[in-house]
């Protein structure tokens, strides 16, 4: 069978690896442009271009929807990961196969673009993957197949989606080998549905109002971008990691300092801040920025 790979971030390396050391034809790996990138804005190939250029594999970086139909078209089977391009109902049925989707979710549940950043912010307790066909609709394929995980505590979206990408990776051989021997996909369900939207920097501010726990949530699930921030005298300043703290509460935001440790009052419960980046700086302890920010009794987060 011969097999191409449309992605574009590291998350699909663990599934290119699994997919030379099986024995499959990987003909090519299909990839986004190169994009500017960093204070010099130099062009930087995706993580995928530089695995296939250090195994040998072929790499196209298709400009246009033109340019993937004549790459696809005498494949019998390409799977996306994370390639970030809506792809043509007409090029989805040039393949013998079509298109397969490694998504991080267990489908129908967080469709779109952000599904484990979802999965942690809502609290879930179960997370996975999905093998499924792509078509017209938003994630909305048959599936092959489904592997279930449960979220441990402290999960951020970066570990957890690490964690996925390992466990996706078996899962598309064995949706390969389901397709070689003419199994056909399950409809997808629409019972439990759900959006996962793409993150927004401004969503990304923290609201202290809300519960000790879900903002704890919310900056695992931001973290590391687009980042949970808040404000300090007017200047940003991204927090990148909290403990859930039984320090007594007073008023949302309020700052409220034990010895070395930084805690912050929510609207239910507290957190202490462990880790912290400041606007224009590199991040550091929150008692490193204690040591610098001489607080006063009227300082709060807001």
């Amino acid at each position: 069978m011969q097999i191409a790979v449309a992605a574009t971030p590291e998350v699909a390396i663990p599934t290119l690896d699994l997919l030379l050391q099986g024995g499959h034809d990987l003909v090519c790996v299909i990839t986004q442009p190169d994009r500017p990138s960093g204070r010099g804005l130099a062009l930087k190939e995706s993580s995928v271009a530089l695995w296939a250029k250090e195994k040998g594999v072929t790499v196209h970086k298709p400009a246009n929807q033109d340019e993937l139909a004549a790459i696809v078209q005498n494949m019998d089977l390409v799977i996306t990961i994370g390639y970030g391009v809506i792809i043509k109902e007409e090029i989805l049925n040039l393949p013998r196969y079509g298109f397969i989707n490694l998504h991080f979710s267990l489908l129908p549940r967080w469709r779109g673009a952000a599904p484990v950043q979802r999965a942690v912010e809502a609290g879930d307790l179960t997370t996975g993957v999905t093998v499924f066909k792509l078509d017209k609709g938003m994630d909305t394929g048959p599936i092959y197949l489904q592997k279930e995980i449960a979220i441990s505590g402290g999960t951020t979206s970066e570990s957890l989606l690490q964690e996925l990408s390992q466990l996706g990776a078996p899962v598309v051989m064995e949706a390969i080998s389901a397709i070689s021997q003419g199994q056909s996909p399950l409809k997808q369900s629409e019972i439990g549905s759900s959006r996962a939207e793409k993150l927004s920097k401004e969503e990304g501010r923290i609201d202290w109002k809300m519960s000790a726990a879900e903002i704890d949530r919310k900056i695992r699930a931001f973290y590391p971008a687009p980042g949970a921030w808040t404000t300090f005298r007017d200047e940003v300043i991204k927090i990148d990691s909290v403990l859930v703290s039984d320090k007594p509460q007073s008023y949302p935001g309020e700052i409220l300092i034990d010895e070395k440790d930084l805690f912050v009052s929510t609207t239910e419960g507290s957190l202490q801040v462990v880790s912290m980046k400041p606007a224009g700086k590199p991040a550091m302890t929150a008692s490193a920025w204690l040591n610098g920010a001489r607080i006063t009794s009227q300082d709060r987060f807001v």
